[in-house]
C-alpha cells in the first residue's frame, strides 16, 4: 500500500507593494497547483495559505517567484512584513525601507509566530500599533513600536520604544530584537509576554549592549 504524500503549507503573497494585490497572471498560477475542491485561506496578514505536494514545494516556490508572488513559510517564524498602501507613494512612504526589512526578518524562526507591520505615515493604515513589532515612517525617520496586540481581553497599542530612526539603525534593532527573543524566548511564548517577563528596560539594555 503506497503511502499518501504529505502536503506542505505555504504562505503566499504578492510582496511588499501597492496594497495587498494579485494579478490575473499570479492567480492563474496558484491555480495551477490546486485540486477543483481545494480552497485558498486569506489571512489577516496579507497572505494566502496554500497546501501543497511536499516533493513539489520547491517547484512551486519556483514557479510563483517567476511571475512575483513570495513565499514564506507557516507556523513559529516571523510574518512577512504587514504594510499600509503607500498611498503617498513609493518613496515618500519608504516602500524601498519595507521591502528590505522585509527580506530580513521574514521567516525567521522564532519561539512564538511574530506579527511584524509597517506604514508609510502617522495615519497608521499598516496598524502598527496593534502588531508585536510595528514601525510608523513620520517625517524622514523611522518610529519602533514593540508589543501591540490586537485581539483578546488583553488588547494594547504598542510601546514607542525608540523614534526617528534612520533605516540602517531600523534594521539593526529590529534584527536584534528578534534575536533577543528567539534565543532568550520560551516554547511558544508570545512576543507580549516576552516582553512583560524580561522588562523593557532589560530588552533595551540587550539591545545596547
Amino acid at each position: 500500500m503506497n503511502q499518501k504524500e504529505k502536503m506542505v503549507k505555504l504562505a503566499v503573497n504578492g510582496g511588499i507593494s501597492f496594497g495587498a494585490k494579485l494579478n490575473a497572471k499570479q492567480l492563474a498560477v496558484i491555480s495551477e497547483y490546486m485540486n477543483d475542491d481545494d480552497e485558498l485561506e486569506f489571512t489577516t496578514f496579507q497572505q494566502l495559505y496554500i497546501e501543497v505536494l511536499e516533493s513539489k514545494v520547491e517547484l512551486v516556490k519556483e514557479k510563483f517567484k517567476e511571475v512575483g508572488l513570495s513565499c514564506y513559510p507557516v507556523g513559529n517564524f516571523v510574518k512577512s512584513l504587514r504594510t499600509c498602501n503607500f498611498c503617498k507613494g513609493a518613496e515618500e512612504e519608504g516602500m524601498p525601507v519595507a521591502i528590505e526589512l522585509n527580506k530580513r526578518i521574514a521567516g525567521k524562526p522564532v519561539p512564538f509566530t511574530v506579527r511584524p507591520a509597517y506604514t508609510g505615515c502617522p495615519i497608521g493604515c499598516g496598524e502598527p500599533l496593534v502588531n508585536d513589532i510595528g514601525v510608523m515612517k513620520v517625517r524622514n525617520g523611522y518610529d519602533l513600536y514593540i508589543g501591540g496586540k490586537a485581539k483578546g481581553m488583553d488588547a494594547q497599542t504598542g510601546t514607542l520604544l525608540m523614534e526617528q530612526l534612520i533605516p540602517e539603525q531600523l534594521y539593526e534593532v529590529v534584527e536584534k530584537i528578534i534575536d533577543i527573543y528567539a534565543e532568550h524566548g520560551k516554547k511558544r511564548e508570545p512576543f507580549l509576554k516576552f516582553i512583560n517577563r524580561i522588562g523593557l528596560d532589560n530588552l533595551k539594555n540587550q539591545i545596547a549592549g
